[in-house]
């Protein structure tokens, strides 16, 4: 089924209570996720909601919640660590910060994927409008990281319009495929759903 028929299928669906989120499943084969360390940033073009994100900065922002060098010495404390990688999507730093805030944060948010990168989160300044516009794209942005043979992304929402979810599940699929080995070829199946729906069988050229 195509992407735009399985989407008007699921619109049928009995409505819920709440807004569910539609998803996109890419299940792989051919891949070996612990050696292959597949990881990667897919911009989409339409913002599914705004990010929660957390600045790394010498001084407090105006634009973005922020954590300041003085404040780090306070999150060696494991509860506070906890709730600040919980509270927070995306952490992104000013780039003279970044040894020590890969020496304070890095155990944590290494391994959960948070890490500010270069290429999205690692700011040459502490300027407003550079803040701004990198928040603006963190929120049309879906970081992926390849643990299993399955990767199941939220590419919208069901009060989003469908050529706005149907461009974003064609351009997170490309982006996707491009990062992986031996690309299509590494796809095994691609199914839509929303929240609560079972999913459907799909095709993306």
């Amino acid at each position: 089924m195509q992407l735009k028929e399985a989407l008007s299928e699921l619109r049928k669906l009995e409505k819920k209570k709440f807004v569910q989120s539609v998803d996109l499943v890419i299940n792989l084969k051919g891949i070996d996720v612990k050696k292959d360390n597949i990881a990667t940033v897919v911009s989409i073009p339409h913002k599914i909601k705004d990010k929660r994100v957390c600045g790394f900065f010498t001084q407090r922002s105006d634009v973005v919640k922020t954590v300041t060098q003085p404040d780090f010495i306070k999150y060696k404390d494991k509860k506070m660590m906890k709730s600040l990688v919980k509270d927070f999507d995306f952490f992104i730093a000013v780039a003279p910060l970044m040894p020590s805030v890969a020496t304070n944060f890095g155990k944590i948010l290494g391994p959960t994927g948070k890490m500010p990168t270069p290429q999205l989160g690692i700011l040459p300044k502490e300027d407003p409008a550079m803040i701004k516009a990198v928040i603006e794209k963190i929120n049309k942005s879906i970081k992926v990281r390849v643990k299993e043979a399955s990767v199941k992304v939220c590419i919208g929402r069901e009060d989003m319009s469908d050529s706005n979810i149907l461009e974003n599940a064609e351009s997170f699929y490309r982006g996707l495929v491009n990062v992986l080995p031996t690309k299509n070829e590494n796809v095994k199946s691609v199914m839509l759903k929303l929240t609560m729906s079972t999913p459907i069988k799909v095709e993306i050229k």
